[in-house]
């Protein structure tokens, strides 16, 4: 059963209107998550917030936003001076642009979220959105207020409905030319990389989401469980092993690796 959607509105072209349902595309939610606790009472531990310098605690009708302009020197923002500058509209996709879907690299993408018609009536002019940049290879670009935060948000066409990505800020995303630039352009040798793509071929595997498990996760559950029967103390974790740090010939590693594969078939 899918779950609850966390935002409705309405998805707008034009005059073209219709209502809909979204819900996050991933899920945190089985993740293990812990308290802190005091160990010497068993009790939870919670977080206040303490005046830096006077060292008394502030009550929530205190709190400000503080912007630095200089060393103990802010400039403080009010909630509603913040909400001023927001969207008016928190509750209305309206598409005011539409890109080519292989122009925005994969870098700007942040969050999934499943966009679907929330009503019958709406469903046709869901559709005829949906299938329109499809066909045309685009997808749309809105902006919309999303955990109480404006963002730019693309709208890409998957199947029977749409998964609208919020995307990164401008800010955020860094310039590869700033860390590749200095990297050397040199031909590899044509022995090593037919070596190389053998390796890729032995290894090649049809995608499975097994293949992105969290065994961290599956081990904490692990020794949950043994405690829950009777507190035992895990083992301790074993050392890496030590590399030898020496430089070694490419082409006899990638000969030795072909052939470890080969055995391990």
């Amino acid at each position: 059963m899918a779950p609850r959607a966390f935002w409705k509105g309405y998805l707008k072209l034009s005059l073209v209107t219709c209502p809909v349902a979204m819900s996050p595309a991933i899920s945190q939610e089985d993740k293990v998550r812990f308290r802190t606790l005091n160990s010497k009472t068993g009790n939870p531990v919670v977080s206040r917030y303490v005046d830096a310098v006077t060292g008394k605690e502030v009550g929530e009708d205190d709190e400000v936003k503080g912007y630095p302009r200089g060393e103990d020197d802010y400039v403080m923002l009010e909630d509603d001076e913040i909400e001023a500058v927001a969207l008016e509209s928190t509750r209305t996709i309206d598409i005011e642009t539409f890109v080519p879907r292989e122009t925005i690299e994969w870098i700007w993408y942040d969050s999934p979220h499943f966009l679907v018609p929330n009503d019958t009536v709406g469903e046709e002019a869901f559709s005829v959105i949906r299938e329109a940049m499809a066909s045309t290879g685009t997808v749309g670009i809105s902006r919309l207020v999303l955990y109480r935060r404006e963002r730019a948000v693309m709208l890409e066409p998957r199947g029977k409905g749409i998964v609208l990505w919020t995307l990164r800020y401008g800010d955020e995303v860094r310039n590869e030319a700033e860390y590749f630039s200095d990297l050397k352009q040199a031909k590899p040798d044509s022995k090593a990389l037919a070596l190389v793509k053998t390796l890729i071929k032995e290894r090649t595997k049809a995608w499975d989401p097994k293949m992105v498990d969290d065994p961290v996760q599956a081990k904490l559950l692990d020794i949950i469980a043994a405690k829950k029967k009777g507190r035992k103390r895990p083992a301790a974790r074993k050392a890496q092993p030590k590399t030898s740090g020496n430089v070694i010939n490419i082409m006899d590693a990638l000969r030795k690796s072909i052939k470890a594969e080969g055995k391990g078939k």
